[in-house]
């Protein structure tokens, strides 16, 4: 199926996500939370609430925007992701989301759509998303080129703070039970027809150990502080890699970049930046 340029500027429904404390717990195991970070896995310290559910709550939104668009999901990737939050995420409770198509450009070979999407609770806007998604078999249908995008690099200095993390070989199995049930994670014969050698992470779930590392190394563990979360996917990551996550103070954001100890010399996450209070 081709991808539908007429597609820009259609919205979702309001659409609901009902959740509970142990919704959040399995977001924050599922990218990689210990029991070192207890307020984020016992129901009777709250539980906070990972700054990078956001996420979470647009699935279904996110579903529906697919739908609209179209295009060969055999080719789908995640190009780049950024959360802005406007208050932390209350233990449990409901959820509305809006989404909408922002944009379909042609990059020839491929193409990109960007989708954004509006979070509520209790009447009160809790956070924004956009999603950069790469359409690697649907280029070259005469759209526009997307607008050049800033570049933040790291600085050429020893980092503000470094943080590693060994991913568990289960690591994507137990990321899908927030419900992304891409099979590219989890079959690997879905995998080798996308071209890799075995079923990826899930970028979003290398996301979420960033956000984490942010949250513990910038913000004393406290959700609120973190205001936004940005970066873009360059090189995939394998469950049981181990994620070295480093940032540097640069002005008003901290720039940030992800790599593995296992390819130390490829840039997984990039162009990357939090801003926190």
């Amino acid at each position: 199926m081709a991808l539908k340029v007429e597609a820009v500027g259609q919205t979702t429904d309001e659409l609901v996500h009902e959740y509970g404390w142990k919704d959040v717990v399995l977001y924050a195991l599922s990218v990689g939370a210990t029991l070192d970070e207890l307020d984020f896995l016992y129901e009777k310290r709250g539980p906070k609430v990972l700054p990078t559910y956001a996420v979470i709550p647009t699935f279904t939104a996110l579903d529906r925007l697919f739908d609209a668009v179209g295009g060969d999901l055999l080719g789908v990737v995640h190009g780049a992701q950024s959360i802005r939050l406007h208050r932390p995420f209350a233990p449990e409770g409901k959820l509305v989301t809006v989404g909408k198509v922002e944009a379909i450009h042609d990059l020839k070979r491929m193409a990109q759509a960007v989708f954004t999407t509006r979070t509520h609770q209790d009447g009160e806007l809790v956070c924004e998303t956009e999603w950069l998604i790469l359409f690697r078999l649907d280029g070259g249908f005469g759209g526009p080129r997307p607008p050049a995008s800033p570049k933040y690099r790291a600085p050429n200095r020893t980092p503000d703070f470094t943080a590693r993390e060994r991913t568990a070989r289960e690591q994507a199995a137990l990321y899908r039970l927030n419900g992304d049930l891409n099979p590219l994670h989890i079959d690997p014969e879905i995998s080798a027809k996308a071209g890799f050698d075995a079923p990826i992470l899930h970028g979003l779930c290398t996301f979420g150990y960033v956000g984490r590392a942010v949250l513990r190394n910038l913000c004393d563990g406290e959700p609120g502080r973190l205001r936004e979360l940005r970066g873009q996917f360059r090189k995939p990551v394998w469950p049981g890699d181990t994620l070295v996550t480093e940032g540097w103070a640069a002005d008003d954001r901290v720039v940030l970049r992800l790599r593995t100890e296992q390819r130390p010399e490829e840039i997984a996450f990039t162009n990357a930046y939090a801003i926190v209070d």
